[in-house]
């Protein structure tokens, strides 16, 4: 089981029709699982993981 980690909230707006019809429209998150170094799991975004690879790759 993944904890996660991000404090992350989706988006919310509108669809418009070309009759400017308007219908909720929620934008989720793109969660990842990744494993720390540790070995827990987390699920964070793709960005916040981009970022997290990136770190453990300069550190080599």
């Amino acid at each position: 089981m993944a904890i996660k980690a991000t404090s992350k909230k989706p988006l919310f707006g509108n669809r418009r029709s070309h009759a400017l019809n308007a219908t909720k429209h929620t934008q989720k998150l793109n969660l990842q699982n990744v494993t720390l170094e540790d070995g827990t799991k987390v699920k964070v975004t793709t960005r916040e993981a981009k970022k997290y690879r990136k770190d453990i790759k300069s550190e080599e």
